[in-house]
């Protein structure tokens, strides 16, 4: 479900968009937790901001921009559905990532992941610590806006750890099933660490959910 759900959508954010006439509006997703929950790693009022107000922002874009896209679709408007292709697929990435992302996290996260995944980890990385320094350092070197991601290649059986800028969707931009991402817009961490990236991505690393993205990973090697 967690593979089908939340990677399947970005895949097809724009080849969907011919059938809009049938869509259900989005919707902002509850946290699984508190707004002050990962403090102090994060803290509320970020949480609060980037949930109620960033999140929601690209939602309800996203529903606007949809229903623009079907009147478009029913007046044979060529021009206007392309026009509208980037406010869908910047919109609906956002959407795709946070969904994501605030799984990813969890009050009682931090650590390291067991099992398969971490077996997964210390073949495709070296180690779990080379990993982590690796995806740090890709989130680190986004340039402006964008995410550090680590994903699933299928075709491979591999991890592998890839940017995107802005709201790309992962999968729809690398082919990548995405397990875990790290959202380095500065409206995720400005409030608490200003302009100082790598303290928040220091930070971020005590409140990832292995177990989350553990079963994200079980999920799309089925």
């Amino acid at each position: 479900m967690l593979c089908r759900a939340a990677c399947s959508a970005s895949r097809k954010l724009v080849p969907a968009l011919g059938s809009l006439g049938s869509r259900q509006k989005h919707s902002l997703p509850d946290l699984p937790y508190d707004y002050g929950a990962l403090e102090p790693h994060i803290n509320a009022e970020i949480m609060q901001l980037h949930h109620s107000k960033h999140h929601a922002a690209y939602v309800n874009n996203l529903n606007v921009a949809e229903e623009k896209y079907q009147e478009a679709l029913e007046k044979g408007d060529i021009t206007a559905q392309v026009a509208l292709q980037p406010a869908i697929k910047f919109n609906g990435g956002g959407h795709v990532n946070h969904s994501i992302f605030w799984t990813n996290l969890s009050p009682n996260g931090g650590g390291e992941p067991k099992g398969e995944l971490l077996e997964a980890i210390n073949r495709d990385f070296g180690s779990f610590s080379k990993f982590k320094e690796k995806l740090t350092a890709v989130s680190v070197g986004v340039q402006g806006s964008g995410w550090g991601w680590l994903g699933f290649n299928k075709e491979q059986g591999r991890l592998q750890i890839a940017a995107c800028s802005n709201q790309d969707p992962l999968q729809g931009t690398t082919g990548l099933i995405p397990l875990l991402g790290i959202d380095v817009w500065e409206h995720a961490y400005y409030l608490q660490y200003k302009n100082v990236r790598p303290d928040y991505l220091k930070a971020i690393w005590n409140v990832i959910s292995w177990e989350n993205v553990t079963q994200r990973y079980l999920a799309c090697k089925k």
